[in-house]
């Protein structure tokens, strides 16, 4: 089980739509909210998809 941190800075392996592959979390819980830094599109995510999704930490948080 991956440890997230509020303000992690997350780097997924997939690019949102608007072609960002970073993103910030915001929210800590069964579901982790994400924010994206190219176009601050908010996304409540499972902890488990999250998980799968990660590539790497860019930055960690609090």
């Amino acid at each position: 089980m991956v440890d997230f941190k509020l303000n992690d800075i997350l780097r997924l392996r997939k690019a949102h739509p608007c072609g960002g592959y970073e993103w910030k979390v915001y929210r800590i819980g069964a579901d982790i909210g994400i924010v994206c830094l190219t176009c601050d599109r908010r996304l409540l995510i499972p902890r488990s998809d999250l998980e799968k999704r990660l590539k790497n930490f860019i930055s960690r948080g609090e």
